[in-house]
């Protein structure tokens, strides 16, 4: 279907999809495609969705577009690329009508794709490819920057800024950056002298909306705040999707944390046999004075489990990095889902409560790892950073991020000349009355420094005991002590405070709200919002549902554990309280934020 001569082009503001298959090179073309965006200065918003086997099952990657910055997913996809004959018929379907369809003219559909209300663009990609090498390997590779070239002359990318993006993404190797530009300009060739009589109704024009950003992902943010939060040690086992933190994290040690004259390392990566030995080193670590962390998701997290409360009880100092993916069990490796929020919360047996900061975006993701491991020295206690597959493998765009300022807070450590002066020393006394007592760092030379790290039951003066008082004197001050966390953890983000309609979210799913509450206000219903950023739940969140008539709470997760959460903290609540739940493994786009509100508001109880 061709528009009507008089239509004007969609600028800016569309969903470029791409369906390949797992292991066929299509992430770094389809990599070079958001960054050539994103470097003509217009905001994007890259998902990738891939399976999780090695190689062969579909893959997909959306580029959404727009001069708004929404970072979430968007509801329909208008410009699709298809090239796998597997998933064709699916791809097809996807499209909105009126939308453009690319296809490689090898798979059967392109003959006739079933519908009359696209655009199609048949490429032979395998044919164009053959051109630039003998070897079949190398051809299905270069397949993929066909439909680069194809889709730039059809959309309007910038060939100068696309050339600088292959540079950075083939490290400037001369020869691999000219072939690919080579095999890029057919397509692009190609495009121009087959399809210039059928005009492509989306468009990308050049802005000035991204000068000051960048594109990262947020495992990369979450390596770069360890690194500047003073880390150290990292212990780990790899699992999807939290591995390439640990590698990030290395990758900048080995950058930063070697010795110029001797070589020296000044950091300890250890691979260990499963996540129950990594959780064991980190607390190891964080014992002797070093920042210690691990990263790891839902499976890793459930084996941590004991020796997560042994670090709560014998009050250790660590960092856990949880990149949730979809449960339980194995569930979707490669998928995204806000599931680990209870199970973080109070992991380990008997009574247990944890600080969990919810960061939103590679900035906040950079800064609480970052402040993750102040807070897990000042308050002596395991700290869990959650994030998701999501914001963890995905390309953001994201502020730039700041250097930090001041000194680590190393919390109440006691040196020899402290100890000279106090006289005397229990570990576990609560001197200061706020739940937190008094550490020593092993090697500190002084007789008063020495204790015995307990994980049975233990008094104030860290000897053993099996009296109920004593017992139950140490877990109410430990429970005083992360209850009083809220003092140092990052408060929830309040917006709108004039609107009795309130939505509550955390993490990912913020970035959904966001533009949702834009439709919602477009259609006569005003929200207001609180961004939940770190567990235990602040006294603001008791304010914002005293004062709204509805809360709805958004997450990802089938149970909604986060409103259950919420429910505990404002005993009466329940009856305004409603979950607002997605959990298909995809991301939550604002039309289900946006739906959701609209069909609570509908109802007859709050007409």
């Amino acid at each position: 279907m061709t528009p009507p001569s008089s239509a004007q082009p969609v600028v800016n503001d569309f969903t470029i999809g791409v369906a390949t298959v797992n292991g066929s090179g299509s992430a770094s073309s389809n990599t070079i495609l958001a960054k050539t965006v994103f470097h003509m200065g217009v905001p994007v918003a890259p998902k990738n969705f891939f399976p999780s086997n090695i190689a062969g099952l579909p893959t997909w990657f959306l580029i959404r577009v727009n001069e708004q910055g929404y970072r979430c997913i968007g509801a329909r996809t208008q410009f699709m690329v298809a090239v796998n004959p597997a998933t064709a018929a699916e791809d097809i379907a996807s499209v909105e009508p009126g939308g453009v369809l690319v296809i490689d003219e090898k798979i059967p559909q392109a003959k006739d794709i079933g519908r009359d209300d696209l655009i199609v663009y048949s490429v032979p990609m395998a044919d164009i490819a053959r051109g630039f090498g003998p070897d079949p390997r190398l051809r299905k590779l270069l397949a993929n920057m066909v439909y680069v070239g194809v889709v730039a002359e059809l959309v309007g990318l910038d060939r100068a800024v696309l050339e600088q993006v292959v540079n950075q993404q083939f490290a400037s190797k001369q020869k691999v950056v000219e072939l690919n530009l080579k095999v890029v300009d057919a397509g692009i060739e190609y495009a121009r002298e087959h399809f210039a009589d059928t005009a492509c109704p989306y468009r990308i024009e050049s802005r000035d909306l991204t000068g000051d950003k960048m594109l990262v992902e947020g495992n990369q943010a979450t390596a770069l705040g360890a690194l500047m939060g003073g880390c150290t040690v990292v212990a780990w086992y790899p699992i999807t999707p939290s591995t390439s933190v640990c590698e990030e994290f290395i990758k900048l040690c080995k950058e930063h944390r070697v010795d110029a004259e001797t070589g020296e390392a000044r950091f300890a990566s250890l691979q260990a046999e499963d996540e129950l030995a990594s959780m064991g080193l980190v607390l190891g670590a964080g014992w002797a004075g070093a920042r210690a962390m691990t990263a790891t998701s839902g499976p890793g997290i459930s084996l941590m489990s004991e020796l997560a409360g042994y670090g709560y009880y014998a009050e250790i100092p660590g960092v856990v990095i949880d990149v949730q993916r979809v449960g339980p069990s194995t569930g979707m490796p490669t998928r995204t889902q806000q599931g680990d929020i209870l199970m973080c919360a109070t992991l380990s047996h008997g009574d247990t409560n944890h600080i969990v900061l919810l960061p939103a975006g590679p900035e906040e993701i950079y800064e609480h790892a970052r402040m993750s491991f102040d807070l897990a020295e000042r308050f002596q206690t395991p700290v869990f950073l959650l994030t998701d597959l999501d914001m963890g493998m995905n390309l953001w765009m994201s502020d730039k991020f700041t250097y930090p300022e001041g000194a680590l807070d190393r919390g109440k450590v006691l040196d020899k000349e402290a100890l000279e002066k106090a006289g005397s020393f229990q570990r576990y006394a609560d001197i200061d009355g706020d739940g937190v007592p008094y550490r020593t760092l092993p090697g500190t030379r002084h007789p008063l420094a020495p204790y015995f790290t307990r994980g049975s039951g233990h008094t104030a003066a860290a000897e053993y005991t099996e009296d109920g008082d004593e017992y139950q004197e140490v877990v109410d001050r430990i429970k005083r002590k992360i209850e009083n966390s809220t003092s140092a953890t990052p408060a929830p983000v309040l917006e709108d405070a004039d609107s009795e309609v309130g939505i509550i979210h955390y993490g990912s799913t913020s970035f959904a709200v966001e533009e949702a509450r834009h439709r919602l206000d477009a259609a006569g219903i005003k929200t207001r919002s609180l961004r939940l950023r770190s567990l235990p739940l602040h006294d603001a969140v008791v304010e914002f549902i005293d004062e709204c008539r509805v809360v709805y709470v958004a997450e990802q997760n089938r149970d909604g554990q986060m409103a259950d959460l919420i429910r505990l903290k404002v005993p009466g609540s329940a009856a305004k309280i409603r979950k607002l739940l997605h959990y298909n493994g995809r991301p939550i786009p604002a039309r289900a934020v946006e739906e959701g509100v609209l069909a609570g508001e509908r109802e007859p109880a709050h007409a």
